[in-house]
């Protein structure tokens, strides 16, 4: 089944470029959103499997959107797509409770592959995000008092899959690497998250990190 998308941007040229793009490669697109307080809307309206959300809008920015359509319980994944590299953007979405994180200017087949990534629940953190990441919040994320420094918790099989979740892979492609099923690398990662004592991927990576098996 194709994931359904929201788009948000303020510019209606560049909605319709995504449109394109992704309709192009059988993705459905559930609708548009011009501001922030559309997009809080729309995506409670339409349930949208991803919502492609813009920073930089009138009425409410993306940030603040995303914000408001985590809390109110929305199964859609949440990618930023913003003309902006800036660190303040990407932390701000990532505590807001983003799923991703792209630039407008990424090719047209990564757009592709950040809504089938962020469809299947998994975090898009392509490996320069993950190293501003654990450059901002690497220290403070340490081990707590009394938390062993080693992973020993972790099985082996577990050790491999937060490596390949710290190489950018997807649940899919850990499966595929690992020849196991893909409901096999959920239920890993969903041991990880609850052994390391991580909200999300975006935490357990830096705990690995710090732990030597990033």
């Amino acid at each position: 089944m194709s994931p359904r998308v929201l788009l948000v941007d303020d510019h209606a040229t560049m909605r319709a470029g995504f449109r394109m793009i992704l309709e192009a490669s059988g993705i459905e697109i559930a609708g548009e959103a011009a501001t922030g307080a559309e997009a809080v809307e729309r995506a409670a309206h339409l349930a949208p499997d991803v919502v492609f959300m813009d920073v930089q809008m009138p009425d409410m920015d993306g940030i603040e959107a995303t914000r408001r359509i985590v809390r109110a319980g929305s199964a859609a994944s949440v990618v930023i797509v913003t003309t902006f590299d800036r660190d303040d953007y990407l932390f701000a979405a990532l505590d807001a409770g983003a799923s991703g994180f792209l630039l407008k200017n990424a090719r047209p087949e990564d757009l592709v592959h950040a809504v089938r990534v962020a469809a299947s629940g998994d975090a898009l953190l392509a490996p320069e995000v993950t190293r501003r990441v654990i450059a901002r919040h690497g220290d403070a994320a340490g081990a707590a008092a009394g938390e062993p420094l080693l992973a020993a918790d972790l099985t082996e099989r577990e050790r491999e899959v937060l490596r390949l979740v710290s190489g950018a892979l997807s649940n899919a492609e850990i499966a595929a690497r690992l020849f196991i099923g893909e409901a096999t690398v959920k239920t890993h990662v969903s041991n990880i998250l609850q052994k390391t004592g991580s909200r999300d991927r975006v935490a357990a990576v830096v705990w690995a990190h710090r732990r030597g098996l990033g």
